[in-house]
């Protein structure tokens, strides 16, 4: 089990979404503008599965495959958080990843890693 989030990176990686595109966080009830999922199998430093951000598909979904480009670390927690796109994507930008993860990652301060 591979517990260093920046193991994954440049890596494929199976993310199971369990919060899609559209939909609204059980606690707060923001709508989630991106894919919102989680590494099965795994451990971060809140104990709970590493979470993952799904960008560059633009329709719900269930699980994806895709290439982790960068890691999101939140210096108020340790609950770092990949990003996974579509491999024939190639890259995007941290301007892109901040923006597309702004409406949950604003209540923190944030570094991209890559």
């Amino acid at each position: 089990m591979i517990k260093n989030t920046k193991e994954y990176l440049n890596k494929i990686v199976h993310i199971e979404m369990d919060r899609p595109l559209g939909s609204f966080h059980p606690r707060y009830g923001f709508r989630y503008e991106i894919n919102y999922g989680f590494v099965p199998n795994t451990v971060s430093g809140d104990g709970e599965e590493i979470d993952a951000y799904v960008m560059g598909v633009n329709e719900p979904l269930e699980e994806f495959d895709g290439k982790c480009v960068a890691i999101i670390c939140r210096s108020e927690e340790d609950d770092d958080k990949l990003v996974v796109i579509p491999e024939e994507l190639g890259d995007i930008s941290d301007e892109e990843i901040i923006k597309a993860t702004y409406f949950q990652e604003k209540h923190y301060h944030i570094t991209i890693n890559r």
